[in-house]
């Protein structure tokens, strides 16, 4: 495919020489890889941001990002670059596993005054934290007057914005169960809010997952679902490294339906579940 070029329904000429430079600039700030199949989703979704700050070209735009002032445009672009698809309780056999097999030692550990830390890592627009914050308000309804804190974190500030708020559409409220719903939300005519109960839970932070990360660990539980697929293998093999190095044996890892581990954390994690992994000091031969 050498070009897409304007029609009547393409607003800008738009080659495969300007789809190969923005990705790659993407790439390198976020990991995110761009195959040539997703030439026309790039096209799609920068357009916009050429309509926003009225150039004419993308020749101009690559211009822009590459300049010394475009950085502002670049994590635009990057954002803008993102895909944020999520749901309360999304994939919910690891929101079973979590009741079953995790909250009681955890909630146990609390009681006696331990730590707990749970990570959503690629939390989107807060969806999952939020489920993991009433999964364990419903385990332990007093949960924020113990040690237990669940770390959110994503690149795109505005969907951190909006978890933050806590505030969804009404018809995302049927995807948290009606026990959860009658004890941990509010209700209004056009959306509902997640209560203060959960929201004390968590911590909304940005996070480059290509970056250094700030924080040391450790995390009882890793929520890292339907991230990876957006990296080449390398990458991935690198971050599964590194999140694991931030959990102590007998830790669980959450990922997602069509993400795979690989690297040197698969010598030190066994399977626990459908797509859930705990960590062991050294896996069974």
């Amino acid at each position: 495919m050498s070009a897409i070029e304007a029609t009547t329904t393409t607003e800008f000429r738009f080659t495969q020489a300007h789809f190969r430079e923005l990705s790659a600039m993407v790439e390198k700030l976020t990991g995110n890889n761009f195959p040539d199949s997703k030439q026309t989703l790039v096209y799609s979704r920068l357009v916009r941001r050429l309509r926003a700050l009225g150039l004419q070209t993308f020749d101009e735009y690559c211009r822009l990002v590459k300049s010394p002032t475009g950085s502002e445009e670049l994590h635009q672009m990057a954002e803008a670059l993102t895909t944020n698809v999520t749901k309360f309780f999304r994939e919910d056999h690891h929101f079973t596993h979590l009741k079953n097999k995790m909250l009681g030692p955890l909630i146990q550990r609390a009681k006696a005054g331990g730590r707990v830390r749970i990570w959503s890592a690629g939390c989107s627009s807060g969806q999952e934290p939020y489920s993991i914050a009433l999964q364990i308000l419903q385990a332990l309804p007093d949960a924020r007057g113990y040690d237990i804190k669940i770390l959110a974190t994503d690149f795109s500030t505005k969907v951190l914005d909006i978890g933050k708020r806590g505030r969804y559409p009404l018809e995302e409220l049927s995807g948290i169960p009606a026990d959860m719903r009658a004890s941990w939300t509010d209700k209004f005519t056009e959306y509902f809010e997640i209560d203060e109960a959960a929201r004390s839970l968590i911590q909304f932070k940005h996070l480059n997952l290509m970056d250094p990360w700030p924080m040391k660990g450790p995390f009882d539980v890793i929520f890292c679902r339907n991230v990876m697929i957006y990296f080449t293998q390398d990458i991935q093999s690198r971050l599964w490294a590194r999140m694991i190095a931030l959990q102590p044996a007998d830790s669980v890892l959450y990922i997602g339906h069509s993400e795979r581990i690989t690297g040197p954390a698969t010598g030190k994690l066994v399977l626990d579940g459908i797509t859930t992994y705990r960590k062991v000091e050294r896996a069974s031969a």
